[in-house]
């Protein structure tokens, strides 16, 4: 099986990527080898086509929306209900965080198409079961079957991929169950099962706040490369307890320096906050939403106190990771949640003026993961390398931003370094573009295909 890893540690060189094709021929499957085929979908790919003026963005559309349904998702019904195993692309595995992201811009089209409302409750129902499996896991086997991670020194089983802790993993699926209800108004996925599972989140939020001990998760690994273990008998570099929720790895899977990763731990209140709202409204389980109010209450208040810090030229920022002794470490990284994102996760407003300081900051050459080449500028992270740009990165820059000139930038970025591939890259150099790794990650497809739809609602002249 080929890691995550080995696919980013390798740089492709495409031909396609050299120019633009001379023939905007579709490169999604075959229609009899698609995995799903929703009608919904298709629908506002033919829509959207005609409303965009640029061939090349129609034609980068067309590939990257559809491209989850396409490629990565295994559907099928466990007692009686669907349920939905979503590969990432390259890797035969699935991630909390990545399942979540790929279906997320499907939401809106749930309501009016049957199969796909299934395909997004099946997520739901699949998560839900991965969490009751461990919730100190990222990614997951369709079943029991082992991977190349098992001799991780950690509490490894046979339906995990991989076991490393990530805040977000279980936020993401609070997000989307949430998403899903909100959009469709089908409650039924708030079964006993489910229940379960957001109470084990709670349960775990709380472990990882390590306010009487440092709790039952540890980790480590045999490997050259720092960023894939942790220190300290594999529990993390020491913190503060404070309140803040610890994180072993972040959402690019790189281990933090600081455990308390501060976009994180934003995001965890966000996603108590609707456990809060589906307690109080569905559930009629006024104890649990009491308790989810009171934990998101307490991390707010430590977020308060250890997650920003003035810097010079900026002000007050939101700082990336901490440790509540006072150290604090600022940059930003392209996989969400990140600092970039906030608004677009729902934890803050866009014109909050404590992000715009910290978004400033990120979108400069203060922050070490930010890189201006001959190809492009744009944000990057630790996990492919230096000079690394990832499109995740400037897609959100965009669907965060309120300034059109700022999101015309950005899709003129997307487009000069795309052009003839057909689909976003994980990465590419900042000053060869046709230097990429992994070409196919879905969440970067998707979330492409969701900007557009999100700029021809917000700024259709973009596009005409």
């Amino acid at each position: 099986m080929t890691t995550r890893r080995a696919f980013v540690q390798t740089l492709a060189l495409s031909p396609l990527a050299l120019g633009a094709p001379t023939e905007l021929a579709s490169k999604r499957p075959p229609v009899a080898e698609r995995r799903f085929m929703s009608e919904a979908v298709e629908t506002t790919i033919a829509r959207m086509k005609k409303s965009i003026a640029d061939p090349e963005f129609a034609w980068l559309f067309e590939n990257c929306f559809a491209n989850t349904l396409d490629t990565t998702v295994r559907v099928g019904e466990i007692d009686g209900k669907p349920d939905t195993f979503v590969v990432t692309g390259d890797i035969d595995a699935m991630w909390l965080r990545d399942s979540t992201a790929q279906v997320w811009p499907y939401l809106p089209l749930a309501k009016d198409d049957r199969k796909l409302k299934a395909l997004i409750e099946g997520v739901v129902r699949r998560q839900t079961r991965c969490i009751l499996i461990d919730p100190y896991a990222n990614a997951f086997n369709y079943g029991p079957t082992g991977s190349e991670w098992d001799k991780d020194l950690t509490a490894m089983k046979p339906e995990l991929h991989e076991r490393k802790w990530e805040i977000d993993s279980l936020c993401y699926p609070v997000r989307l169950a949430h998403g899903y209800w909100k959009q469709t108004g089908d409650a039924s996925i708030f079964d006993d099962a489910w229940r379960r599972s957001a109470r084990l989140i709670v349960q775990t939020f709380r472990e990882q706040q390590r306010l009487h001990g440092r709790g039952p998760y540890k980790f480590q690994r045999v490997t050259a490369v720092p960023g894939d273990t942790l220190p300290q008998d594999g529990y993390g570099n020491p913190t503060r307890p404070c309140g803040l929720i610890h994180s072993g790895f972040r959402p690019s899977d790189d281990a933090c320096i600081f455990p308390f990763l501060i976009p994180s731990n934003l995001f965890a209140v966000t996603a108590l906050k609707q456990l809060r709202e589906i307690h109080s409204t569905v559930l009629r389980d006024d104890a649990s939403a009491s308790e989810c109010e009171e934990l998101g209450g307490r991390v707010r208040a430590a977020l308060a106190k250890y997650a920003t810090a003035v810097k010079p030229k900026y002000g007050e920022v939101y700082a990336y990771e901490a440790d509540g002794y006072g150290n604090q470490l600022f940059q930003d990284d392209a996989n969400v949640p990140s600092l970039l994102s906030l608004p677009y996760l729902g934890c803050c407003a866009h014109d909050d003026s404590l992000y715009l300081r910290t978004r400033k900051f990120v979108l400069g050459d203060d922050n070490p993961y930010y890189y201006r080449g001959k190809a492009a500028e744009g944000l990057g992270g630790p996990h492919s390398g230096l000079n690394m740009i990832w499109p995740l990165g400037i897609i959100t820059r965009a669907l965060t931003s309120t300034d059109e000139k700022e999101v015309a930038q950005c899709l003129a970025t997307l487009k000069a370094t795309h052009a003839g591939t057909g689909f976003m890259h994980e990465s590419f150099n900042k000053d060869d573009a046709t230097k990429f790794t992994r070409s196919w990650f879905a969440w970067a497809n998707t979330l492409f295909g969701e900007l557009i739809l999100h700029v021809h609602a917000h700024y259709p002249r973009l596009l005409t």
